[in-house]
């Protein structure tokens, strides 16, 4: 930094050749991108969000929202649906007890240094203490949530508990409503690296970065809804105009909406189409300076349908791998058991191995504890990344 005010000091600005910078037309003065980015197809936006007529809805999605951000997770997520309830009663009936030692107290002084804090309160759950709004516990609102990349664990999914819902009661409404399925993707300038990843449960906040949800249906109060738009449907239709057969998913993890005869392209294939698009390696490298700024843009990738139902197909085996990665084949690895017996012998019935969750990826191991690790992981499982960490990664953080 010495050197830098020297030079400016010693120079004679006249003799200093200097270089012309302009911002481009999105007021970005570094980092500038030269391709076609803003002739793709929006994936999501705002005045499409907005929109009161289908004629105004000119992006692929017509809603999209942000996670679930709970601001008290230790009380609103547990891996146990049991300890989860235990917590969530406990909780109500506490905000309960504070609210009636309030009224009787004349609701008079700061509430902020009133409260008891045994449990998590903010300044929201303060006002609605305030306001009077009342909190009872009910095991329907414990449900099924994907809290981080392949970790689902369960959550407590109400109001006041639940600081911030946005959109998610209209994306995952109540179990026996409906199900859904929606693309997550980082929020702007959180992810080092761009990616996306499905779920077909309530999205954290930070399910990744500060995940933007993308779901295929939308549940309001005259039922469901596509959230594929009608405008995005007549693009897709527009540019490929020769229909053809439609090829099935290698593995055939698919459904035959994919693979079958049925030429028509639906909203439920551009959902699939757009998951590959996302995933292409090629897409993420040309846009890497695009997507970490905004929403994505989709191309349409060849003339034909050919094409689109290819990519359709990938997308929709992908899905269905990323969703149900619970049900895939274990891949085998060698679980090799030392058992420590200095500590053994000092600890006694009392003994517990020590988790480490250490991985050595030029070895392939993973040392879960001080006795236990799993040898034979091949070096393509390090490649698979979300962002700049890879899935097993997330996993063992």
């Amino acid at each position: 930094a010495e050197e830098k005010l020297v030079f400016v000091a010693d120079a004679k600005i006249a003799a200093l050749n200097f270089d012309e910078i302009d911002a481009d037309a999105k007021g970005n003065w570094i980092n500038q991108s030269n391709n076609d980015f803003d002739s793709l197809l929006p994936l999501a936006a705002k005045s499409a969000k907005l929109a009161t007529k289908p004629s105004q809805e000119k992006a692929i999605f017509k809603l999209f929202s942000l996670g679930v951000a709970t601001n008290r997770d230790d009380w609103a997520y547990d891996f146990s649906k049991l300890t989860l309830g235990a917590k969530a009663k406990f909780f109500c009936e506490r905000y309960e007890a504070e609210q009636r030692r309030w009224v009787k107290s004349g609701g008079k002084g700061k509430i902020s240094d009133f409260v008891d804090r045994t449990i998590k309160w903010t300044s929201e759950l303060e006002s609605h203490l305030v306001r009077g709004s009342t909190l009872s516990y009910s095991d329907q609102n414990i449900r099924e949530s994907a809290y981080r990349p392949y970790t689902k664990c369960f959550t407590y999914f109400a109001p006041l508990i639940s600081h911030r819902r946005y959109q998610q009661p209209i994306i995952f409404p109540n179990r026996d409503e409906g199900e859904n399925r929606a693309i997550v993707v980082p929020g702007f300038g959180v992810a080092t690296v761009f990616g996306a990843l499905a779920t077909a449960q309530l999205p954290d906040l930070h399910f990744y970065g500060d995940a933007n949800c993308l779901p295929l249906y939308a549940y309001r109060e005259d039922g469901r809804l596509d959230n594929i738009t009608d405008w995005a449907l007549n693009q897709f239709k527009r540019h490929y105009k020769l229909p053809s057969p439609q090829p099935s998913p290698a593995s055939g993890r698919g459904s035959s909406k994919a693979a079958g005869a049925q030429k028509a392209i639906t909203k439920e294939a551009i959902f699939h189409y757009v998951y590959a698009v996302l995933h292409d390696p090629i897409y993420r490298e040309k846009y890497a300076l695009n997507l970490k700024r905004e929403f994505p843009r989709i191309p349409l990738y060849g003339e034909t349908d050919t094409t689109f139902w290819q990519w359709a197909a990938w997308g929709e085996e992908l899905m269905a791998l990323h969703i149900g990665y619970e049900n895939v084949a274990p891949f085998k690895l060698n679980r090799i058991d030392t058992p420590d017996e200095k500590s053994r012998k000092n600890a006694g019935k009392a003994y517990v191995p020590k988790a480490m969750l250490k991985a050595d990826k030029e070895a392939g191991r993973i040392a879960l504890d001080t006795e236990t690790t799993l040898a034979g992981i091949p070096a393509a499982a390090w490649e698979y990344k979300l962002g700049n960490r890879s899935a097993l990664e997330w996993i063992l953080d």
